[in-house]
């Protein structure tokens, strides 16, 4: 039998119960008015509702008692009771479908004749029966209606009939922690984005004075504080939307340097209504970068005049938050400084100063009021990126959030929540180096090739003047240092980089390999060309690789200057420190050009090198350019390299 069968007959149960209990009421009612030995105990206070539990035939019937037109008991029941046997009325209850009515029989069982009187009683029909309801006294066996009672049950009637289900089931939702998408069954994969691993279960109770659904949050509830879009909105054309806006002066200005650092990775400064979300890893310096933009913005030295600029905290207190900004100096005036984790009273306190912009610290500490889960949460996360992201939308305000990272360094939270934002930037920095590197994995107003680099001190993050040379070490004008070491230039975003390669052959060494800061898997493709097209005898050495400052080289770029340093301490031979090197190796031993080979050896000239081998594809693309005192050499292959480089002048 089907679930839907099943409370379709116990609501028919419940029914046909309640009417028997009524019925009995008004039969009893009847057989008592005729009965004079019982008049006398009438419009007793005693004060006791009394209900028969046997509801058969034959039995004795009902007596209710506490109203003005009930019965009541007396000490004299029981006699009565024996009275009232000896007769043995028996009441009969029949519904007539056709007229739609009640048919009370009434008779006794000792008649002989088997003549039996019938009264037809008018009753209305079952969806208008209308039930007394005793709020003050109790009642055994009565039928109230469903705000009569105070139970936890909900009601789940026919008509007026009330049945009651019990509180506590929930409903099971399986959400992808990627997309977003939920089903009311797991089927291993998300089946609109086709991710595996990314299920997960989530339950929603029923109970009608609990939480809202957490997918689908109410408008006038949770975003009640955002003004309704008109309905004549229209479609624009794109002429009329960009006539009167000057694309220059569009974007909020940050002025200084460090400004000019974060302008650069936005794409040229901060888009009114734009969300932005800055993730990184704990202590890179993301709250400390935020509260310097927010003193930027409220400044407004390159903006016109100041305006308010709300920071919002949940994870820190207003005063610790101003002993941080103390200690690197900010005082800006109109900065305000609040800590709450309630989006819709951040937002009610904010539309009260009408702020430039507004930074949340961060997007997993604070909740929508009517989601279900805490904060932090799949779908806390989700919702409030959404309301925030409406916010901005239609007042104009940008807003800046922080974004925790998991152990893997993705952003946590759900991955439609980087879809949602508008930019995503990400801080990097290693832990015993002062260096951040800020730069952009999404942004729909600028390019993601931009890359800002800063550096932590006591007064917070400063912008590094000279970027190209910040993984560049002292040098050394002994030969004993220079020997396999060799410099190369690669490239990360827009950004030029010099960085030192350091390589170490020792012979018969036990140690066959070891690498910092190179794929290992790169390195033994070059150590194994050289051996083969270059002819170093390089199978009973050691060989040891280090990239200086701790950068990871990733690029291909590289390739020469890792085979330069290897072959300058296998020979023994010094590698002049005014020299660079540029330029992929194939397994024949051929040297391959690079992308942006043009900006590399443009950067290369302005640090003051002197020489800068390069492939000989590349050497004729690069004739035209201005280069100063700086000579190319290409080479087609490592031999060539090996011959040009290691020969004495």
């Amino acid at each position: 039998m089907q679930v839907s069968d099943m409370r379709g007959l116990r609501l028919l149960y419940i029914q046909n119960h309640n009417l028997k209990l009524c019925t009995h009421r008004f039969a009893s009612r009847s057989s008592f008015i005729q009965n004079p030995e019982f008049s006398s105990h009438l419009c007793q206070a005693d004060g006791r509702n009394i209900h028969s539990g046997n509801h058969r035939k034959g039995k004795e019937p009902s007596v209710v008692v506490g109203g003005p037109n009930d019965w009541n008991s007396s000490s004299s029941w029981g006699n009565q009771t024996e009275s009232r046997s000896e007769k043995n009325p028996s009441v009969y209850t029949t519904y007539d479908p056709v007229s739609g009515r009640l048919v009370t029989s009434r008779g006794l069982k000792n008649e002989q004749e088997g003549e039996s009187s019938n009264i037809e009683e008018s009753l209305p029909s079952l969806s208008s029966l209308d039930y007394e309801v005793f709020s003050n006294d109790r009642t055994y066996g009565g039928v109230r209606k469903a705000n009569s009672f105070g139970g936890s049950g909900q009601a789940s009637g026919f008509g007026d009939i009330v049945g009651y289900k019990k509180k506590g089931k929930s409903k099971i939702y399986w959400v992808c922690s990627s997309c977003g998408h939920s089903d009311g069954q797991w089927w291993g994969t998300c089946r609109a984005c086709n991710s595996v691993g990314t299920i997960k279960q989530f339950s929603e109770g029923e109970n009608g004075g609990g939480k809202t659904s957490g997918f689908e949050v109410s408008e006038n509830v949770a975003r009640s504080w955002l003004s309704q879009r008109s309905t004549d909105a229209v479609p624009l054309r794109l002429t009329d939307v960009n006539r009167g806006i000057n694309q220059l002066d569009w974007r909020i200005p940050l002025a200084g340097l460090l400004g000019t650092e974060v302008a650069r990775v936005l794409g040229g400064g901060l888009v009114p209504g734009s969300l932005v979300l800055f993730g990184g890893d704990p202590g890179v310096g993301k709250s400390t970068l935020l509260l310097q933009i927010a003193a930027m913005i409220a400044e407004g030295r390159d903006f016109g005049q100041p305006a308010p600029v709300v920071y919002v905290s949940g994870e820190e207190s207003i005063e610790q938050i101003g002993n941080r900004a103390d200690r690197m100096s900010i005082g800006t005036e109109e900065l305000y400084l609040y800590s709450s984790t309630d989006i819709e009273d951040i937002l009610e306190k904010v539309q009260l100063l009408s702020p430039r912009a507004i930074i949340v610290d961060s997007i997993q500490t604070v909740y929508l009021r009517g989601v279900t889960g805490s904060a932090g949460g799949l779908l806390q996360v989700k919702e409030c990126t959404s309301a925030l992201l409406r916010f901005a939308k239609e007042t104009n305000i940008p807003v800046l959030l922080i974004g925790h990272v998991t152990k893997s360094g993705d952003i946590a939270g759900p991955r439609v929540l980087e879809h949602i934002v508008d930019t995503v930037l990400y801080m990097e920095g290693e832990k015993y180096s002062s260096h951040r590197l800020l730069r952009s994995l999404k942004n729909r107003f600028g390019t993601t090739d931009e890359l800002g680099v800063f550096e932590m001190s006591q007064s917070g993050l400063q912008a590094v003047s000279n970027p190209s040379e910040m993984f560049l070490s002292e040098e050394h004008l002994d030969a004993e240092f220079l020997a396999g070491l060799a410099v190369a230039a690669i490239m990360d975003g827009s950004r030029t980089f010099l960085i030192e390669i350091q390589a170490l052959c020792v012979a018969g060494s036990s140690i066959s390999r070891q690498v910092n800061g190179v794929r290992a898997n790169r390195a033994d493709m070059i150590i194994s060309v050289l051996t083969k097209q270059a002819g170093l005898k390089l199978q009973e050495n050691g060989i040891f690789l280090n990239v200086v400052s701790g950068v990871t080289l990733t690029e291909t770029a590289g390739d020469l200057a890792i085979a330069a340093a290897i072959c300058s301490s296998f020979l023994e031979f010094p590698i002049p420190n005014s020299m660079a090197f540029i330029g992929e190796i194939g397994l024949g031993g051929e040297l391959r050009m690079v992308p942006r080979m043009e900006k590399r050896i443009i950067t290369v000239a302005k640090m003051g090198y002197k020489k800068c081998v390069i492939p000989k594809s590349a050497e004729k693309s690069l004739s035209a350019l201005d280069l100063g005192e700086m000579k190319i050499l290409g080479c087609k292959n490592l031999k060539e390299m090996i011959n040009s480089v290691f020969t004495m002048d």
